[in-house]
């Protein structure tokens, strides 16, 4: 994944730069400096925003189905 990539995909996710950088316990700075040369985006950055993605829909598939069962008088 390069900057570019890493960028896009956070805009899609609807994630910042300094929210990724506070889920995954990194400095800001050092998310902002990842660049194609010198400071690539580190290669478990990908696997992380995808498993993200997974875990924020398994969540919202929680929410809903936990409001299905109280609007249906269930437990």
């Amino acid at each position: 994944m390069n900057k570019q990539e890493f960028s896009d995909f956070l805009r899609q996710i609807n994630l910042s730069k300094r929210e990724f950088s506070e889920m995954a316990n990194i400095s800001y700075a050092t998310v902002n400096n990842w660049s194609d040369e010198s400071r690539p985006v580190p290669p478990w950055v990908k696997s992380w925003l995808h498993n993200y993605v997974k875990a924020k829909a398994g969540e919202e598939i929680i929410d809903i189905v936990k409001a299905f069962m109280e609007r249906e008088g269930g437990s």
